[in-house]
């Protein structure tokens, strides 16, 4: 046998105060919408960003690596020619002592300290003027 429900009884609650309505839905989409575009305007200014950032970092290695090479070179042939001084200074000194010769030494000795005092850099300049010549695509290097 069925058991006969009974209605449900009650009052019906108007909705309630706070409750959105249509328009502060409206607004609540239009402000998602607008974030979203905003967002996308942002990601895409900040991706254009990075690949300037990241063509500037490959110029400047590329110009640092330019350098460096250009500094070996430089380097090693400078420093060939001192080695080859050094060489014949020292020879000079050992001639000059072997034969007793204390003018020959005094200047062998004079020319090895000098040479040791100076630095292959002094001869390049100021190196400022370096950097401006390096960023100068159209520069002629004279070695």
């Amino acid at each position: 046998m069925t058991v006969a429900k009974k209605p449900v009884e009650g009052v019906v609650l108007p909705p309630a105060a706070s409750a959105l309505r249509a328009a502060d839905a409206l607004g609540a989409l239009s402000n998602v919408i607008e974030g979203a575009r905003d967002y996308l305007r942002l990601r895409e200014e900040e991706q254009t960003k990075r690949a300037k950032i990241d063509a500037y970092a490959t110029v400047e290695v590329a110009r640092i690596q330019e350098a460096s090479s250009f500094l070996k070179h430089y380097f090693e042939q400078v420093f060939a020619e001192r080695s080859t001084t050094i060489d014949g200074l020292f020879r000079h000194l050992d001639v000059a002592m072997t034969s007793g010769d204390g003018k020959a030494t005094d200047a062998a000795l004079q020319g090895i300290v000098d040479l040791a005092k100076s630095s292959p850099l002094v001869d390049m300049g100021d190196l400022s003027q370096v950097r401006k010549a390096m960023d100068d695509p159209d520069h002629v290097w004279e070695l």
